[in-house]
């Protein structure tokens, strides 16, 4: 991922720096379980331990990564690089790395490692955005506002409403991030098709416990590509959470809408042209990143078929949309937290919405109580409708006007029993419910 949409950790993390301590991390790993099984002399053991222990808990540095990246061009092969400069690092002792392995041992263990990191990152991040949804849906709960059908005026809703579905989505997504890390949570020692026969199931349990992962049941020369489409299919339904509120929100900051907007910070420029714009930039830039992310499911899916017990056609597909979809993601929920902490909501700008149909959004309960009288449905919508388009015809009228004075309709329904089917509170009546639902007793 270019720089300009990545975060400090998740670069970090996906760095080739840190992609090399957690190649070496396996190596050791299994040379210290070989040495339980006495299969490595606790010397050589020590020997490795000692070489190896500042790259572990320092790190790699940007020259080692370019001696690799050297040997690799003569080598033509990335780990068989990776261990010839570690064998150089360590001495004859390095002969006892990689002892019975295969590149996807140690290669998926340390892949799945760094993409259980990454989750966790991306999991904290959806617990952040979470928290700010919650407290600006209580904080307008009681906010009315227009809802609207097919972009067109429908009926009344609460702005806070809005807020706590986006609030119940986004936990779903919560949920389905959590279920993706297990998944991944899954490493491999068994060796060039997975039948340990150049190893001991041992050796790939220790490895795993001390990583944080489990020992993959069965296994071929690799982990199971399913579990990686599960992980970039949580993280593609995540992005398409985060396109739409962003969409919603592009649509309110709309000139002609305006009842919501991205904060404009002082000295900020809109356009190079119009000193007049406010852009919604960040909510376009969320739409843009969320068809990125979204797109980086259908090679995950398509690397799950690989032939027989493992080809390479998935490699070069999982270095680039593993780390990018990641990253992509960590980068849009930490932009999206800020985006829904500063937006500026305007209230009143809403009521003036709500009003702009003169009566119109009031037309369902007129419908519903003339059926209750008595009247046909389809007889009771011709009555509503041929008011209601009168209204949409004539913008001078007033649609409760136009209704008490149809003798069609007041011959149904009394001043009085009119009068109370405009009333707001109708539509407020079960807000508090629909909260309680979605947000317990908070």
């Amino acid at each position: 991922m270019i720089p300009r949409y990545t975060r400090p950790e998740m670069a970090r993390l996906w760095s080739p720096e840190e992609k090399l301590r957690a190649w070496l991390m396996v190596e050791v790993l299994a040379c210290e379980a070989w040495a339980k099984l006495g299969k490595v002399p606790e010397s050589a053991l020590k020997v490795i331990q000692e070489k190896t222990r500042k790259y572990l808990e320092e790190g790699f540095s940007p020259e080692d990564v370019a001696q690799v990246e050297e040997i690799e061009k003569e080598t033509r092969h990335d780990v068989i690089a990776f261990l010839t400069y570690m064998e150089r690092i360590i001495g004859p002792e390095g002969r006892y790395l990689h002892l019975g392995m295969t590149s996807s041992d140690m290669l998926d263990t340390a892949m799945a490692w760094l993409m259980k990191r990454a989750m966790e990152i991306i999991i904290e991040d959806v617990k952040a955005v979470l928290e700010v949804l919650k407290r600006r849906a209580f904080e307008y709960k009681d906010t009315v506002m227009i809802g609207r059908t097919h972009g067109i005026h429908a009926e009344p809703i609460t702005f806070g409403l809005k807020l706590a579905i986006w609030y119940d989505e986004m936990r779903r997504n919560l949920r389905r991030l959590e279920a993706a890390l297990e998944t991944i949570s899954y490493g491999k020692i068994s060796g060039a098709v997975g039948t340990f026969a150049h190893l001991e199931p041992e050796i790939e349990a220790y490895v795993c416990e001390k990583m944080g992962l489990k020992p993959a049941p069965a296994s071929n020369q690799v982990i199971q590509r399913d579990r990686y489409a599960e992980y970039m299919a949580a993280l593609a339904i995540l992005a398409g959470t985060v396109e739409k509120i962003a969409t919603e929100i592009r649509h309110l900051q709309r000139t002609e809408v305006l009842e919501a907007e991205e904060y404009f910070a002082k000295g900020q420029k809109g356009s190079s042209a119009m000193p007049h714009k406010r852009n919604p930039i960040l909510s376009e830039n969320l739409c843009g990143l969320a068809r990125l992310v979204r797109g980086y499911l259908t090679p995950a899916l398509e690397n799950m078929a690989l032939w027989h017990e493992r080809d390479i056609s998935h490699s070069s597909v999982e270095r680039v949309i593993v780390p990018d979809a990641t990253t992509a993601a960590d980068f849009m929920l930490k932009r999206l937290e800020g985006l829904l902490d500063r937006l500026v909501v305007y209230p009143e700008r809403m009521e003036a919405n709500l009003n702009l149909l003169r009566g119109l959004v009031f037309s369902q309960p007129l419908l519903l109580a003339l059926t209750e009288k008595g009247l046909p449905r389809q007889e009771a919508y011709r009555l509503v409708q041929r008011r209601a388009m009168e209204v949409w015809e004539d913008r001078s009228k007033n649609f409760k006007d136009l209704v008490l004075a149809d003798e069609d309709i007041t011959r149904h329904l009394s001043r009085e029993e009119i009068e109370s089917l405009f009333d707001l509170k109708r539509y407020l009546r079960h807000v508090d419910t629909i909260f309680h639902r979605v947000f317990g007793n908070a």
